[in-house]
């Protein structure tokens, strides 16, 4: 048996149940090792305290968040290291892949947990990371993070659980599929042999959520706080934007080609789904033994999942009805009158959809994303008609992205009038269509030598200053609401 320590260097302000730590654990323990989560959330010197901006930038609504949680004034690293001399791990695990990949959250983790582990006063475990910047370039991930002993690129709860099981043979682990690692006999970085992509998700047992203290359930969504965890029912994304990690992913397991609208060929082999019943007996669980009442979908795109799956979890939601609201994120194009009644049906009470910015074109010629402005307000209404709240992302900087283009999407969403509005600045994620087009035209010059760069969000463009592109940030909501 082995010991396995989490570390999730969750800098965001508010708590957070990341996929990878809960599927991991599963199976894990599964097999008879034992686990433990070391949660960096709630410490005062290392929290960024997003929720604290974004609330006061209007993108999240008031609540009583933070007279509930308390953040520790403890050191971190001491802690870290008296959680590593009482639990003795025999491995520290941090960042992986799941569906929990959408923002600045998990693309930092790799950085952040390496800033804290570089810090410890002694080492007599093994360190093993996974996660975007892995998969995209372990090679480079080396260059910068080289206390690291073992890189896994793809999906991880597998090749973890081989790592654990061959512990006493180090030879072994060497040949393990989808690891990366410096040999110290050959003297060279080793690349072995891709992983093959989990097919089956029923594999992994129940995801396990019990590593987390009862405080980062609490979750804000709407002005209200409430039992929260992050969920996947499937993983992968059938569509291409040329500005999506899901990108890097769909290369490593040799996905390239699409179609004419952007749509991933031979998409059902890439794309996988739990079945019916293994979503509704997890999700069952956590409603009744956890007390969950908000499940967070991190699904990509919930309406590209397999109908058949989606219809047949409805009929176990009619039969035996859960006290959960879901809130997942999908495309426009996805939403209409049947699809609107199946939403209802399971319980969904918010709906994200990406707009990025205002202007088809754009879309279309820049991000390789196809989707008409007719199509998008019409699933706007849709879903207000049936009582289903919705919230626009936003995007801004975007490379040959002009001011009027932000100030239409400001009018566009305006329009639409969502229930909430999000907007971040683009970010370079490595090994995207659009960050080599970025770095090619010399826009961000340093993105293809140092993932450093684009760790945290870049407030930069080739045609906006710095300045600008934080005004309009700040001010996005308010200009949306007329109230600027």
């Amino acid at each position: 048996m082995s010991k396995i320590l989490f570390l999730n260097p969750n800098k965001w302000g508010r708590g957070i149940t990341p996929i990878w730590i809960a599927s991991h654990s599963a199976l894990l323990k599964n097999k008879g090792h034992e686990t433990k989560l070391f949660d960096c959330t709630f410490y005062e010197e290392w929290t960024n305290h997003e929720l604290k901006y974004n609330t006061k930038n209007r993108q999240y609504k008031e609540s009583d968040y933070f007279n509930l949680v308390k953040f520790k004034k403890n050191n971190l690293v001491k802690d870290l290291e008296t959680t590593i001399d009482e639990f003795k791990p025999d491995i520290i695990f941090w960042s992986a892949i799941s569906s929990h990949i959408h923002g600045e959250g998990e693309y930092v983790n790799l950085q952040y947990g390496y800033e804290l582990v570089k810090k410890l006063s002694k080492k007599n475990f093994l360190t093993v990371a996974g996660g975007l910047q892995i998969t995209s370039s372990p090679d480079l991930a080396y260059s910068i993070y080289p206390n690291i002993d073992y890189f896994v690129s793809g999906e991880s709860e597998f090749v973890l659980l081989e790592i654990a099981n061959n512990l006493t043979n180090i030879e072994n682990i060497k040949k393990i599929n989808g690891l990366s690692f410096f040999d110290k006999n050959e003297k060279k970085f080793m690349k072995n042999k891709k992983q093959e992509i989990i097919k089956n998700l029923d594999k992994i047992p129940i995801y396990d959520y019990s590593l987390f203290d009862k405080k980062v359930f609490l979750r804000p969504y709407n002005g209200k706080v409430y039992n929260a965890v992050d969920y996947e029912l499937s993983r992968g994304c059938i569509y291409t934007c040329s500005y999506c990690v899901e990108t890097v992913i769909q290369k490593y397991y040799n996905f390239t080609e699409s179609t004419p609208r952007g749509a991933l060929v031979k998409a059902k082999n890439y794309l996988r789904t739990k079945s019916a019943k293994k979503i509704y007996d997890e999700l069952k669980y956590l409603s009744e033994n956890l007390s969950v009442k908000l499940i967070r979908s991190q699904d990509t795109n919930f309406l590209t999942i397999d109908h058949k799956v989606l219809y047949e979890l409805e009929e176990f939601f009619l039969r035996d009805p859960l006290d959960i609201m879901i809130y997942i994120e999908t495309r426009p194009e996805g939403i209409n009158e049947k699809t609107v009644k199946l939403l209802k049906n399971l319980k969904v009470d918010g709906v994200g959809m990406g707009l990025e910015l205002a202007g088809a074109q754009f879309r279309k010629n820049s991000l390789h994303r196809f989707v008409e402005e007719d199509k998008i307000i019409k699933a706007f209404k849709l879903l207000k008609d049936n009582g289903i709240k919705r919230t626009s992302y936003n995007i801004i900087g975007l490379p040959d992205q002009d001011e009027q283009s932000i100030i239409d999407t400001i009018n566009f969403n305006r329009d639409l009038n969502p229930d909430n509005i999000t907007v971040a600045f683009y970010t370079p994620y490595h090994g995207t269509p659009e960050q080599i087009k970025s770095y090619n035209k010399q826009y961000f010059t340093d993105n293809e030598k140092n993932l450093d760069a684009q760790l945290r969000t870049l407030s930069k463009s080739n045609l906006l200053s710095v300045e600008k592109l934080n005004y309009y940030k700040k001010n996005f909501v308010n200009m949306v609401r007329n109230e600027n």
